[in-house]
């Protein structure tokens, strides 16, 4: 089996899902995409994490993410998970769930982890870029709730340091200081970058206010 690592395309597949059949790569289309697993429907915690998918979907549509679970239950399961998680978490859910009850797309996406369990998939995550890079991932034991502050974070970071040539801190949060790339050195491109200015701590690093998106 394959490790997916960053960087690697995220491979493409289809599979039947709580919005019908998704050919991933096309139903991606040009968005960010943030793949997630979960160990089982009924679930507790998955129940409060989709929850907060389908309570953040403002955030993520602001961003350009479309979020996609999957639980490698099948889709009748999915549907009637839906309805509970609606009306446990006062949400209602607008993003597919793929039924993978043929663990095509966890076995794909290496989700389970014979070690912690030979059934259930552990609690993954890929964020995906538009050109289908896998940018960033995450695994979770089946116990522990996901951070979805952190998943957004890491997306605004991946978001701007993209398009800037800059780098984020410990705790950066949108909006904070970032440094500049040590590879950048040169005063009049500085200049040109940061027309705001910046700070040298020391010769290696620079900090600026966050540029313009």
């Amino acid at each position: 089996m394959t490790t997916l690592r960053l960087g690697d395309s995220a491979p493409d597949f289809t599979q039947q899902s709580t919005a019908g059949e998704i050919s991933f790569h096309d139903w991606a289309g040009d968005s960010w995409v943030v793949l997630f697993s979960h160990p089982a429907d009924f679930t507790p915690v998955c129940t409060t994490e989709l929850g907060k998918t389908a309570a953040l979907s403002g955030e993520f549509a602001k961003r350009n993410v479309k979020p996609i679970a999957i639980s490698i239950d099948p889709l009748d399961s999915h549907g009637k998970w839906v309805n509970d998680i609606n009306e446990t978490q006062n949400t209602t859910v607008n993003f597919p769930i793929l039924a993978d009850a043929d663990r095509k797309v966890a076995t794909l996406y290496d989700m389970i982890h014979p070690n912690a369990s030979t059934t259930a998939t552990v609690r993954s995550v890929f964020i995906i870029d538009p050109k289908k890079v896998i940018r960033a991932t995450f695994t979770y034991p089946a116990s522990t709730g996901r951070n979805f502050d952190e998943i957004l974070r890491v997306i605004d970071s991946l978001q701007l340091t993209d398009s800037h040539k800059v780098a984020t801190p410990v705790n950066w949060k949108d909006g904070d200081d970032v440094v500049i790339v040590p590879s950048i050195q040169d005063p009049a491109e500085l200049a040109q970058r940061f027309p705001k200015g910046f700070k040298a701590v020391k010769p290696y690093l620079r900090i600026t206010p966050q540029p313009n998106k």
